[in-house]
């Protein structure tokens, strides 16, 4: 039971990576399916339940790990370690060093692959990750106008700071404690984002830019949001308060799974999760860039019939392992798939960067559909990553953070 209970997860992990990796990678931003782009505002697509999964797979995973004497060392130098990383990749195209930029830029990420992702003593993890941070903040707010816009918010930062909080919640609060918290932030998300004003705007509203996240991001972390934006950030301040309750979601579920889980169970949760997420949506309108609370309760009861199914029908690996070596290794996808375009891309041939020269040039040609050909740059990218993981996995080596 517990060999296929985390089978089970493994692959829910690897298939989240997959899709991540094929939605942030496409051979052509121009040309996507719908499904493989977000939501302009309200509602979701297939894309905008990437992210709470991950969140999902971050309850689940506090609760299958064994507790120790150096647990809150451990949960507090990992969340440290992966905000770092995702930091780190917002400093990488601000580093600047004349002729010599690309190679000073590899530099820096090699020392934060080895600083964050290195296997040391704990106490030396934490010190280092703690030095880190004090330095990659300071220059964000040096006044150093190469790091005056560094984005501070991220993906890799908003699971950091809910792993912190769920694995605190976990092993030092009840569960009743738990369902409280769970229970306040989506109902007191609501209330703030429906009844509170928005200074300097007026009333309480879920417009773009006008909404009371959107506020808050900008007065506190001004110059360092979203590039997209400027002036908020999807990954924000006070949207993760019910990003918090996607993780306690995935906590209730890991610890049903502690038991003799049944798929039934749990697909029914799923069922009842989503219908109350679909109906909430009607007030508090479904939207990810905001994680409403009706966008949480949507998310995790997609997560919980695809847990459900793998529940009832995964027996082996036998026919998973090119999905397992995705699971088994996430933070290195996670990380590198980021790095790796940057540095494609400073890579010149003519006016065009080396991953766009490839795509134009030996990629797209093949389909008369550039919508296809973008899909297939995508998964293109997928092989080449599974080719890089089974190399590590068939060296046992698995990065964890």
């Amino acid at each position: 039971m517990e060999n296929k209970r985390l089978l089970s997860i493994d692959i829910f992990r690897g298939l989240t990576v997959i899709l991540m990796t094929i939605v942030n990678n496409p051979g052509d931003w121009g040309h996507i399916y719908a499904p493989l782009e977000h939501a302009e505002w309200h509602g979701y697509t297939l894309t905008d339940l990437v992210f709470p999964s991950f969140l999902f797979i971050v309850g689940i995973s506090t609760v299958l790990s064994k507790p120790s004497e150096d647990q809150l060392w451990k949960i507090f130098k990992r969340a440290l370690r992966i905000f770092l990383l995702g930091l780190s990749l917002s400093f990488f195209s601000k580093i600047h060093a004349g002729d010599f930029t690309l190679v000073v830029r590899l530099l820096a990420m090699a020392l934060a692959t080895v600083a964050f992702l290195g296997d040391y003593s704990l106490r030396r993890q934490f010190w280092v990750a703690v030095g880190a941070f004090v330095l990659m903040i300071g220059l964000c707010f040096s006044g150093l106008t190469d790091f005056e816009h560094v984005r501070i918010p991220g993906v890799l930062q908003r699971i950091a700071v809910v792993y912190l909080l769920v694995g605190l919640l976990h092993f030092y609060a009840s569960l009743r404690v738990q369902m409280g918290v769970f229970t306040a932030s989506l109902v007191g998300y609501w209330a703030l984002m429906n009844f509170v004003d928005v200074p300097g705007i007026g009333a309480a509203n879920l417009e773009v830019n006008k909404n009371l996240a959107a506020w808050l991001d900008n007065y506190l972390l001004e110059g360092h949001l979203w590039a997209t934006s400027k002036t908020w950030d999807p990954e924000g301040i006070l949207s993760t308060l019910p990003a918090l309750a996607t993780g306690l979601a995935g906590l209730f579920a890991g610890r049903y799974l502690q038991g003799s889980p049944k798929a039934a169970v749990l697909f029914a949760a799923g069922v009842i999760s989503l219908a109350a997420g679909t109906v909430w949506g009607w007030y508090f309108p479904i939207n990810k860039a905001l994680w409403t609370s009706s966008y949480v309760l949507v998310a995790a009861g997609w997560d919980l019939l695809l847990l459900a199914v793998l529940q009832a029908t995964i027996r082996s690996d036998t026919y998973w392992k090119p999905v397992l070596i995705f699971g088994m290794n996430p933070m290195l996808v996670f990380f590198f798939s980021g790095i790796i375009p940057r540095v494609l891309g400073m890579i010149k041939i003519g006016e065009d960067g080396l991953t766009s020269w490839i795509y134009s040039q030996g990629i797209e040609p093949l389909f008369a559909d550039k919508i296809n050909a973008s899909l297939a740059g995508a998964l293109i990218y997928v092989v080449i990553w599974a080719g890089i993981l089974a190399f590590f996995d068939s060296r046992k080596r698995y990065f964890k953070v």
